[in-house]
């Protein structure tokens, strides 16, 4: 079964990188995913300045607005999609995860299959 790993930094360093996590933290993350064989996609997202937000309102008005400005201090980092046999699974790869260190913390959704 398909789960996305949603992760959200609780804070960002000077560089724009997630507290408490190295870049060869994530390195090794990335490697032991891929050698599990599970990974199916992912991605990590550009610097949290280049983000732009759409809202439309009832009567169909957009209103576009320069960043996220989202009603919470976690950021929305990146994510993983692993095929893995069940949500226990799922769990364990979501707790090895270096954005779930620091504050942050990794979000697990089943992917929805419409053709099941």
């Amino acid at each position: 079964m398909k789960y996305m790993l949603l992760i959200h930094a609780g804070a960002v360093n000077a560089e724009g990188g997630a507290e408490g996590c190295t870049v060869q933290d994530w390195m090794e993350y990335d490697k032991s995913v891929q050698d599990a064989g599970i990974f199916v996609s992912g991605e990590s997202l550009a610097d949290l300045v280049t983000a732009t937000t759409v809202r439309v309102a009832a009567d169909g008005e957009r209103t576009v607005v320069d960043g996220p400005f989202a009603e919470t201090r976690e950021v929305l980092g990146g994510f993983y999609v692993i095929d893995v046999p069940d949500l226990d699974v799922a769990l364990d790869w979501a707790a090895r995860c270096p954005g779930a260190r620091g504050g942050g913390s990794v979000v697990v959704r089943p992917v929805a299959d419409f053709g099941a």
